[in-house]
């Protein structure tokens, strides 16, 4: 056996996640494995976790809904987690074929564990011994992504975009020096570029405003993934499978990065609101209507309670679209109890964001996006605010004209060069 391939314990260690456009077929599996290749060419250990090939998952999904309108959670989930284990392997294989030693695992393989809360679990550990024996024999190890099991030893799944979750949980626990996040994108930019036609891209991003991106529609990482980099210190840097680059580098270190007050804009049509009118205004009325939505793991976003007439309240929020039949459902169920008047639905709703480390020191932010979208003719439904981020309610047709008016009104096509690498054309 070559050297090339012998142990290389005193390498830098890089886990590579691989999304569904990436390995959407055999030619990009190829590519792949090249890419990986080259890295370890360039001195390095080389985990990789993979998606299912793009389009394999809603083929599933549908498959599961053409046989059950609510389909079982554990069954489900047990659908969904082979969609990784045929890209494993077949990524294994491309890799083997080029001489290149490699071994793959699914999430329970390596004991990705988890909780119990089917198709959104979370991880709470992970066992490292295979891979690093793997690591220190020479081999590239690849790991399905989106996947674990429970105490039980149940197969859950980490929710859409798992994948990037899995890659930084296997950094943080390798003590990797950097997690990279292969996409079809280059990298995070200040807007979505199929929206704005001037988006930027960002050569640094802070922590703190990639989670609140992610957390509020930003397609590039899952908002649970970039929770992980933030606690476990975890380098990421964002790039593109089928461009040359240096991407983004999501970092915890916000020395030497100049600030713009608006980093980004962010939405999420995925989005639904429900309203609970006319429950008595009396202490814990909240409570009895957010529990047992709590308890179904249903997160609940942007909540707003009004005095309405005579003792009663109502209370807004909003919640993920895949949430919102149970969601409704169990108001239904608590509304007579509460002495609820009746219960309004919106599906047609999305959420809008703007955010940026540099609110923190700068006043007027809020009231020049309400005026922005007011010239525009967008009403706001709700709103929520954070110390460097602020999130409207508005109706779904209205959201492409709002992202362009707040994208041009805070001047996010024209950020300084020292934060944004390159605009799109």
């Amino acid at each position: 056996m070559s050297t090339f391939w012998a142990s290389t314990r005193n390498m830098a260690l890089i886990v590579q996640k691989y999304g569904g456009t990436s390995v959407g077929s055999i030619d990009h599996i190829r590519a792949v494995a090249e890419k990986i290749i080259q890295t370890r060419e360039q001195g390095h250990e080389v985990v990789v976790v993979v998606s299912a090939m793009a389009g394999e998952t809603d083929r599933l999904v549908q498959l599961a809904h053409a046989l059950s309108r609510m389909p079982n959670p554990r069954e489900f989930d047990v659908l969904l987690s082979t969609g990784e284990q045929v890209t494993i392997a077949l990524l294994s294989l491309a890799l083997l074929d080029r001489g290149c030693p490699a071994r793959s695992y699914t999430g329970a393989q390596v004991h990705i564990r988890t909780d119990s809360a089917h198709n959104k679990a979370r991880i709470l550990g992970i066992v490292d011994s295979k891979i690093r024996m793997d690591l220190s024999m020479g081999k590239v190890v690849v790991v399905a992504g989106f996947q674990g099991t429970d105490e039980m030893g149940n197969i859950t799944t980490l929710g859409r975009g798992g994948s990037d979750t899995t890659a930084v949980a296997l950094a943080a626990a390798l003590k990797a020096d950097e997690c990279q996040i292969y996409t079809d994108i280059d990298g995070v930019y200040t807007a979505d570029p199929k929206v704005v036609a001037d988006a930027c891209r960002m050569s640094q991003v802070t922590i703190e405003e990639m989670l609140e991106m992610a957390s509020n529609g930003a397609k590039v990482m899952q908002s649970r993934a970039v929770e992980f980099a933030g606690k476990y210190n975890v380098p990421v840097r964002v790039l593109s499978t089928f461009e040359e680059g240096a991407g983004t580098l999501i970092t915890v270190d916000e020395q030497n990065m100049q600030h713009p007050v608006v980093s980004g804009v962010a939405f999420n049509r995925d989005e639904a609101k429900l309203v609970i009118q006319g429950v008595p205004d009396s202490p814990g009325v909240a409570a009895s209507v957010l529990k047992p939505l709590s308890e179904a793991h249903i997160e609940v976003d942007m909540i707003v309670q009004t005095v309405a007439k005579e003792g009663t309240t109502d209370l807004a929020f909003n919640v993920h679209k895949r949430d919102f039949k149970l969601a409704f459902s169990i108001l239904e169920n608590i509304s007579e109890d509460l002495g609820a008047q009746c219960i309004i639905k919106d599906e047609h709703v999305a959420k809008l964001s703007l955010v940026g480390v540099g609110m923190r020191s700068h006043a007027g932010i809020a009231s020049q996006m309400f005026q922005t979208l007011g010239r525009e003719g967008i009403n706001i439904q709700l709103i929520s605010t954070s110390e460097i981020k602020i999130s409207v309610i508005i109706d779904e047709k209205c959201l492409e004209l709002g992202v362009r008016a707040l994208h041009d009104a805070f001047q996010l096509g024209t950020v300084e060069q020292e934060t944004v690498e390159s605009c799109s054309s």
